[in-house]
C-alpha cells in the first residue's frame, strides 16, 4: 500500500513517520514499502573526508565507495514514488594532490543503473567556506545536489523555488530611490530627437512606478544608439520599436529565471557533535520545489538533522536513519525543539 496522509493510519507499522531511528540505513530502508516515499534528499559520508562513526566513508578504494552508494541508491528508487524525486548531495575529494570527482563518478553511476534520469546538478554556494591557505589550488567553495527523478512526471513546484529571495528583492526594489536613475542619464547622452526623449522619460517614470507598486517585478530598458539591437535579422516589435520610437521597454512580471544554484553559509548548530551539517536552508528549498504539504521524505543519513528540521518547520512528515546513536540523539533533540507542524509552502 502506498503512503498518503489520508491513508497512514493504515499503513502503520510500516512506515515509522516523524522518527529518526538508529542502525544500518540499507537495512532499515528494506523494511520501507515500494512507492512509499515523495523525496528521498540525503548527504552521505564523504569518501575519506572525516569520521563520522560509522564505516561508510572510510573505503580504502574510491570505486569501493561508489559501489557501497548504489547499493542504498537502488532502494531509495524502490521506495520513491513515480512522481517523486531523489537528492544527494556529495563532497570531493583531492589525492595525491588529484581531485577525484568523486560526485560526478556517482551521478554517472547512477544514470547508468537504468532507473532514474539525473535532472539537474544544482550547485550550492558556501558564502563562508572553510579558510584554508593552499598555494597550489583555489579553496573549494560549491557542492553539488543531485536531482534524480523515476519518470518525467516528477512533482515539481518551480515558482516555489526560492521564492522567499524574489519576495526579498522585491522588496528591495520599493525602498531604491534610485531605480532606473541610469537610464535617465542614458536618454540624455543619447542621439534621440527631444521629442523622442521626452517620451522616452515619460514611459520610464511610468515603468518605475509599476515596479515600485508592485505590479510587476522589474524592467529594462533599450535605447536606440545606446544599446545593440537584436541580431540575426530578426524584426521583431522590439527592434520596431527602437527604430521608430528610440526605445523600448521590457517588463518583467515575476517570472525570475530560475537557475540551479542556491546560496547560503555553512551551518553551525551549538552543541550537535556532527562534524559536517548542512544547512536546513538549501532542504527547504528542495522541500518547496519537490513535495507538497504533508508529503513523506526519507533521509537515509540523517546525521546532524537538518532534514527533519526542514520537514517540520514545512509541514512535511520525515523519516530518518543514522548508524551512529550519539548523532541520532542529537537530531533528535534538534527537532524536538521545532515548533508543531506549519502546513506552507
Amino acid at each position: 500500500m502506498q503512503y498518503t496522509p489520508e491513508n497512514a493510519q493504515k499503513v502503520g507499522d510500516a512506515l515509522p513517520i516523524d522518527q529518526i531511528l538508529c542502525g544500518d540505513n540499507l537495512d532499515l530502508i528494506q523494511k520501507l514499502p515500494d512507492c512509499s516515499i515523495q523525496l528521498v534528499i540525503t548527504s552521505p559520508p564523504y569518501f575519506q573526508q572525516r569520521d563520522y562513526g560509522g564505516g561508510m566513508g572510510n573505503e580504502t578504494d574510491v570505486d569501493e565507495y561508489i559501489n557501497i552508494l548504489l547499493c542504498l541508491f537502488r532502494e531509495c528508487t524502490r521506495v520513491v514514488k513515480d512522481d517523486g524525486s531523489i537528492v544527494f548531495n556529495i563532497g570531493d575529494k583531492y589525492m595525491d594532490s588529484n581531485l577525484l570527482l568523486v560526485p560526478y563518478r556517482f551521478a554517472l553511476a547512477a544514470t547508468e543503473t537504468g532507473l532514474v534520469k539525473l535532472v539537474n546538478e544544482v550547485t550550492w554556494v558556501k558564502r563562508n567556506p572553510t579558510p584554508r591557505q593552499f598555494r597550489r589550488r583555489l579553496v573549494s567553495s560549491t557542492e553539488p545536489f543531485f536531482h534524480f527523478a523515476k519518470s518525467d512526471n516528477y512533482y515539481y513546484d518551480i515558482n516555489a523555488f526560492l521564492a522567499q529571495e524574489r519576495a526579498q528583492k522585491q522588496r528591495n526594489k520599493k525602498g531604491n530611490t534610485k531605480l532606473g536613475q541610469r537610464y535617465f542619464e542614458l536618454i540624455s547622452e543619447s542621439e534621440l530627437s527631444k521629442s523622442e526623449k521626452t517620451a522616452a522619460r515619460k514611459e520610464l517614470t511610468e515603468v518605475i512606478q509599476e515596479v515600485l507598486h508592485g505590479q510587476i517585478y522589474d524592467f529594462r530598458m533599450k535605447i536606440r544608439g545606446i544599446h545593440a539591437e537584436p541580431f540575426g535579422g530578426q524584426i521583431g516589435g522590439r527592434t520596431l520599436q527602437l527604430k521608430n520610437k528610440g526605445f523600448t521597454i521590457i517588463r518583467m512580471h515575476g517570472n525570475k529565471l530560475k537557475r540551479d544554484v542556491i546560496e547560503t553559509s555553512v551551518a553551525a548548530v551549538k552543541g550537535n557533535k556532527h562534524p559536517a551539517i548542512y544547512p536546513v536552508e538549501v532542504v527547504e528549498e528542495f522541500l518547496h520545489l519537490l513535495t507538497r504539504p504533508g508529503s513523506l521524505v526519507l533521509d537515509p543519513f540523517m546525521g546532524s538533522g537538518s532534514t527533519a528540521v526542514a520537514c517540520k518547520k514545512l509541514g512535511r512528515h520525515y523519516i530518518g536513519y543514522d548508524i551512529n546513536a550519539t548523532y541520532c540523539e542529537d537530531a533528535r533533540q534538534r527537532v524536538s525543539e521545532m515548533p508543531k507542524y506549519r502546513l506552507i509552502n
